[in-house]
């Protein structure tokens, strides 16, 4: 996907601005990473570019206790 294309920025960008103290505001993409670690995930891009082995790993995270 091209990068200026609305989606592949959305996916990929950054917050900008202040916020307050505290805990950081996370990314998307920084939550499917986490996620994806816990069931031994390496690459969740390459994963997700295979809807069938996409969809098996979605209903494994939906059965995970800690996910």
């Amino acid at each position: 996907m091209e990068g200026t294309r609305a989606p592949k920025r959305l996916m990929e960008g950054t917050l900008e601005g202040r916020r307050s103290r505290g805990r950081s505001r996370g990314r998307w993409s920084d939550g499917v990473e986490r996620d994806m670690r816990v069931l031994g995930v390496r690459s969740w891009k390459e994963a997700a570019s295979d809807r069938l082995k996409w969809r098996n790993m979605l209903d494994q995270a939906k059965a995970h206790p800690v996910l």
